[in-house]
């Protein structure tokens, strides 16, 4: 792997949200984004970054003993290289870290790739959200994972700010 997953920064909200353009039919809005990282007490992001150049991100809102995932998209060409899964795996540290026992997410019934990496990853089949997705009212598989990661001992949770 020549990239790194680190913690989301505002700076990083351009890349992300062209990432988020490319990937959904519904897309969040840049200012979604923005909120996130400065309004919502508890949103987290990971991002993996090749060369300067962020390549995926994945969300989560952190409450209690609940992460319920909001969002991972990779770049379309940097796919099938393991980045989606490895953003995932640390957004999932990151939860533990926090106290967090379980994740949650919702997946459109028919992305097939995205499921097959969740199961990888821990998640297993919960049931059915009907007519989840408002472009296309397709329904979302909801997956649930206990299968989360021992908190690391050293583990700061620092507030975010702009790079320099």
């Amino acid at each position: 792997m020549s990239f790194t997953v680190r913690r989301m920064t505002i700076d990083d909200v351009p890349q992300v949200h062209a990432i988020e353009l490319a990937t959904f039919p519904t897309p969040w809005s840049e200012q979604s984004f923005i909120d996130e990282m400065t309004k919502n007490v508890c949103a987290r992001y990971m991002v993996a970054e090749e060369n300067g150049k962020v390549i995926a991100y994945a969300g989560a809102w952190m409450v209690m003993d609940e992460g319920h995932i909001t969002n991972i998209a990779v770049a379309a060409e940097h796919r099938g290289r393991g980045v989606g899964k490895a953003v995932t795996e640390a957004l999932k540290q990151y939860a533990a870290n926090l106290g967090v026992d379980y994740m949650m997410l919702e997946v459109r019934r028919s992305n097939l790739v995205a499921q097959a990496m969740y199961k990888k990853l821990g998640f297993i089949e919960l049931g059915y959200r009907k007519r989840y997705y408002e472009d296309n009212g397709e329904d979302a598989l909801l997956m649930v994972c206990q299968d989360m990661p021992a908190p690391e001992e050293d583990f700061e949770d620092i507030p975010v700010t702009p790079q320099a």
